[in-house]
C-alpha cells in the first residue's frame, strides 16, 4: 500500500513538472526554482499535505512573444544642452544690426546669408530702439539662433541648419476681452474720449467708421454721446493692447447711428449699421481729419484778396502747414499741377458723374502723377498756402455731373449693401455685440472664440 502510494505521487509530480516545463509562453530561467524535491516518507502522505506543497510553486507572468502587441517602454531621456551662449539685448538708439552682431563677435558674412534668405529675414533690418534680441552664439561658429522680438505677439526666429540660416516669423494668438466705454461731448471728441480712458487709436478708429456720415470738424454739438465697445488684448494675463471696435454708437444733434463689425463667410470684414447697410459711402465727408472749416461754401462770399464778391464753390479747412490731405473717393487723378489761383492742385474723377478738386497743397504725396490711381483714404498732398491764399489751409470743392454741389450737405452715394445670403447670419452675429453696447461701462467681458 505504501509502495503504491509513492508511485501514484511520483506520477503526479512529474506530470505537473513537465507540464510547467513545456509551456511556451513561461520562461523557465523565471522560475528561478534551483530544484524541487520531494521527500516522499516511506508512511501514508495525506493529499491534502501534496496540495500544500505545490500551492507554494509561483507561477511567473508570462513572456510576451513576438506576435503578442506590446505597451511602449517609457524612457526620459536627458535634454541635451545646447551649444553657445545666450545673449540679450535691447536694442539702442542708433543701432543698428550690424552693430550688434559686431559686438558680439558674429561675423558679418552671417549678416549677409541671414538678409539675402529675404522672407521675414528683411523685418531684421528695421529695428527700433527698446526692442529685444536673443542671440546664441559660439566663438567658432559665430551665430546659431537668433530672436527678434517685433512685438508682444510675433518674433522673428533664426536658426543655422546645415543648407544654412532658415528665418520664420512666430506669431503668438492674444486673448481678447470687450470692453465698453461711453462719454457725453462737452467741449471735444478728444478731451470726452480721455475723460473715458478711451485709448486715442481707438479714438481715431471711431470717427473713422463714422466719418462717412458725420463730419467731426462741424457736425460735433455740445451734448452728443458715444458709446464703444471695443477689443482688450491679453497675453499670459498681461494686458498688451487694443484690438478692433466690435460696435459703437454715436449720437449726434439727437440723431443716432450704430455700428457693428461683420466678416462674411468669404472672409471679408467691414462695418454696418443694424440693420445691415454699409457705414461705408463712395464718400468720406471730409479730406481733412479734425480741421477747422475756415469758410463755407458760398455763391456770395468776397474774396479775402481780390476784394471782391466771388462764388466760393467749395469748403475750406484750416489746419497746420503739412497737415495729409486725403482723396474723399477711389479714382484717377486727372489734374496734378498748379491751376491758376488755386496753385498746386489735384483733381480727382470718380467714375462718370462725380470730381473732386483739393487746392492750395504745398506739396504733393510721392509717386502720384497724371492718370494715377487712388484708393478712398489714400494721401494725395499735404496743406499749404500755393496760389491766392492768405495762410494754410486746404480748399475742397465736390462736383456732380460738372456742377459744383457743398461738400457738407450733399447726399454721398452709399457703398453696395450687405449681400442678402448673409443677412440672416449677420443677424446672429451681431445681436450680441449691439447688446453690449447697454452694459456698464468699464465693464470686461471674455469673448468666445468662433467654432
Amino acid at each position: 500500500m505504501g509502495k503504491g502510494l509513492r508511485w501514484a505521487l511520483l506520477g503526479i509530480v512529474s506530470g505537473l513538472a513537465i507540464g510547467l516545463f513545456s509551456l511556451s509562453s513561461f520562461d523557465a530561467n523565471a522560475l528561478r526554482v534551483k530544484e524541487l524535491q520531494l521527500n516522499v516518507p516511506d508512511t501514508a502522505v495525506s493529499i491534502a499535505a501534496t496540495e500544500s506543497t505545490l500551492a507554494k510553486i509561483e507561477i511567473p507572468e508570462p513572456i510576451l512573444n513576438e506576435s503578442t502587441p506590446q505597451q511602449p517602454v517609457q524612457t526620459i531621456a536627458a535634454e541635451e544642452e545646447q551649444p553657445g551662449t545666450w545673449h540679450e539685448i535691447t536694442v539702442q538708439a542708433g543701432d543698428s544690426l550690424a552693430r550688434i552682431f559686431s559686438k558680439q563677435g558674429v561675423p558679418s558674412r552671417q549678416l549677409h546669408d541671414i538678409v539675402a534668405s529675404g522672407g521675414v529675414a528683411k523685418k531684421l533690418t528695421r529695428i527700433y530702439p527698446g526692442q529685444k534680441l536673443r542671440m546664441r552664439t559660439t566663438p567658432e561658429d559665430g551665430l546659431l539662433e537668433l530672436f527678434y522680438e517685433i512685438d508682444a505677439l510675433s518674433q522673428v526666429q533664426v536658426t543655422r541648419t546645415e543648407s544654412g540660416y532658415q528665418p520664420q516669423l512666430i506669431e503668438r494668438e492674444p486673448e481678447r476681452r470687450a470692453k465698453r466705454a461711453s462719454a457725453e461731448i462737452k467741449n471735444s471728441l478728444f478731451l470726452a474720449a480721455q475723460r473715458a480712458n478711451l485709448p486715442e487709436n481707438i479714438t481715431m478708429e471711431l470717427a473713422g467708421i463714422f466719418g462717412w456720415d458725420i463730419d467731426f470738424a462741424l457736425d460735433i454739438r455740445r451734448g452728443d454721446q458715444f458709446s464703444v465697445l471695443y477689443e482688450d488684448l491679453y497675453l499670459d494675463g498681461e494686458r498688451i493692447g487694443t484690438g478692433n471696435i466690435l460696435a459703437a454708437e454715436f449720437i449726434n444733434d439727437d440723431k443716432q447711428y450704430q455700428a457693428v463689425r461683420y466678416t462674411d463667410k468669404q472672409g471679408r470684414t467691414d462695418y454696418y449699421s443694424a440693420d445691415g447697410r454699409s457705414m461705408r459711402k463712395t464718400f468720406l465727408r471730409t479730406p481733412v481729419e479734425f480741421s477747422r472749416i475756415s469758410s463755407r461754401f458760398s455763391l456770395g462770399r468776397k474774396h479775402p484778396i481780390l476784394n471782391r464778391i466771388r462764388a466760393h464753390k467749395g469748403v475750406d479747412y484750416a489746419a497746420p502747414r503739412g497737415t495729409p490731405v486725403k482723396a474723399t473717393g477711389a479714382g484717377k487723378i486727372v489734374l496734378r499741377g498748379k491751376k491758376g489761383g488755386y496753385g498746386k492742385t489735384v483733381v480727382i474723377q470718380h467714375g462718370s458723374r462725380y470730381s473732386t478738386l483739393y487746392a492750395h497743397l504745398n506739396s504733393y504725396a510721392r509717386g502720384l502723377k497724371h492718370g494715377s490711381r487712388v484708393q478712398q483714404g489714400q494721401i494725395v498732398g499735404y496743406i499749404g498756402s500755393t496760389g491766392l491764399a492768405t495762410g494754410p489751409h486746404l480748399h475742397y470743392e465736390f462736383l456732380v455731373n460738372g456742377v459744383h454741389r457743398n461738400p457738407l450737405t450733399v447726399k454721398l452715394p452709399d457703398a453696395a449693401p450687405l449681400p442678402k445670403q448673409y443677412r440672416e447670419d449677420f443677424k446672429l452675429a451681431t445681436e450680441n455685440l449691439l447688446a453690449q453696447l447697454k452694459l456698464d461701462d468699464n465693464q470686461t467681458v471674455a469673448l468666445q472664440e468662433d467654432d
